[in-house]
């Protein structure tokens, strides 16, 4: 018997937001894929955007249609994401507007971090930019204080209620991922 879609693992892209010298996003990516992997439901990849080179001005380069093409094949996507002045990277940005379609009718779940706020704000504004691309933010998140500790500890300070977040947000990114992947499957989005 063939697998239904539902039987499939959720193909999801972590993408490291954060491209900064001395950044500890890779740390926190490295985390929330530890936590994930302990899935069976989903089937991770890292896409780490200090490797990957977007030109200063948007075009379509071999290198962008690659990413572009990460995209695609994804059926949802978690975005770990620092907050810098009460918003997101521009590493990010840059890399979310060169995958357009791509990002169309799929789930996206957030992993911040920050001092104070613990990337609060950047969600909120990359929930927006999301919104426009017709993708589907998941309500929760998981939110990193760097106050409280460095996530490469062991344990990371907070770790029961971060992990506990983390399973919420992939719950609701794999019952979205599996809808959507299916609702694709069936039908052409509708822009």
């Amino acid at each position: 018997m063939d697998p239904t879609p539902a039987d499939v693992p959720l193909r999801v892209a972590v993408v490291i937001g954060s491209t900064r010298e001395g950044r500890i996003g890779d740390a926190v990516g490295r985390w929330f894929v530890t936590l994930a992997e302990r899935r069976a439901d989903v089937e991770l990849e890292v896409v780490d955007l200090v490797d990957h080179v977007f030109p200063a001005r948007y075009a379509t380069t071999p290198e962008t249609a690659g990413f572009a093409g990460l995209v695609g094949r994804a059926d949802g996507f978690v975005i770990v994401t620092p907050e810098y002045n009460r918003s997101f990277p521009a590493s990010l940005k840059q890399a979310i507007d060169h995958a357009y379609d791509e990002w169309r009718a799929k789930p996206v779940g957030f992993v911040s971090y920050g001092y104070r706020f613990a990337g609060l704000h950047a969600v909120e504004h990359l929930r927006s930019v999301f919104v426009e691309l017709h993708a589907v933010t998941m309500h929760t998140a998981v939110h990193v204080d760097l106050r409280l500790g460095d996530v490469d500890a062991d344990p990371p300070p907070n770790a029961g209620r971060l992990a506990c977040e983390a399973e919420a947000m992939l719950d609701q990114l794999v019952w979205w991922g599996l809808a959507l992947r299916e609702a694709r499957a069936a039908r052409p989005y509708v822009n």
